[in-house]
């Protein structure tokens, strides 16, 4: 029986960040236990988008704790897509993945920002903000999948384009679940301001994505 050399460079921080994400999860599950529960069945039950769209609906710990949990598993999922694409993992990793993280932060701050500012002018703050919550809540549920997929391209199945492609589909059907209930929940506001609600889908989370997407394709 030969050898077999495996190239374990990169793993140990790998393995910092995971536990480190992970300490977040722990932290919102004992500070907010119930409310914790709750948003384990998102997907499944609106029940914590009912209970908790009133009360400070984005500024609270337990939305700055996942936050984090999402920050980091969403920059570590990008990171390990590149290293699955490229073949081997980049050699300057310590200065790619703080690049990846600080794009994703910096994009989603600015993109938060056009949204109030948006609400601001037009002066429907609380409809916007509840909207944000709601797709904040799912997108953040959505780092519990990339976390699992961390796991497994780290550790398990490391150049799976199958598992990779698999939380990809995951990622987007908990999204796509959360703007039905979007779309559910504010019918009457939509079909009454259609073209403002148009005008925001196109400005605000449409364009941001093809304008990202040429990029990376130059």
């Amino acid at each position: 029986m030969e050898p077999i050399l495996r190239n374990i460079a990169g793993i140990d921080w790998i393995t910092i960040l995971i536990f480190l994400s992970l300490f977040f999860v722990v932290l919102a599950k004992g500070a907010f236990y119930t409310r914790f529960l709750n948003f384990i069945i998102l997907p499944f039950n609106n029940k914590y988008i009912f209970m908790y769209n009133k009360k400070e609906i984005l500024l609270n710990w337990f939305n700055l704790f996942f936050g984090l949990f999402l920050i980091i598993n969403l920059s570590l999922f990008l990171y390990l897509g590149m290293e699955l694409w490229t073949g081997s993992a980049p050699s300057s990793a310590i200065l790619v993945f703080p690049l990846i993280m600080g794009s994703i932060v910096l994009f989603l701050f600015i993109k938060l920002a056009l949204q109030l500012g948006n609400a601001l002018i037009f002066g429907i703050q609380k409809t916007i903000t509840e909207v944000i919550f709601k797709k904040l809540s799912y997108f953040n549920y959505s780092g519990l999948i990339m976390f699992v997929a961390n796991v497994v391209l780290a550790y398990i199945a490391k150049e799976s384009k199958v598992v990779f492609y698999v939380a990809i589909s995951l990622i987007l059907l908990a999204n796509v679940i959360g703007w039905i209930t979007i779309l559910r929940n504010h019918q009457k506001y939509i079909t009454s301001n259609f073209f403002y609600f148009i005008l925001y889908l196109c400005a605000l989370e449409i364009a941001p994505f093809i304008i990202i997407g040429s990029f990376l394709k130059d």
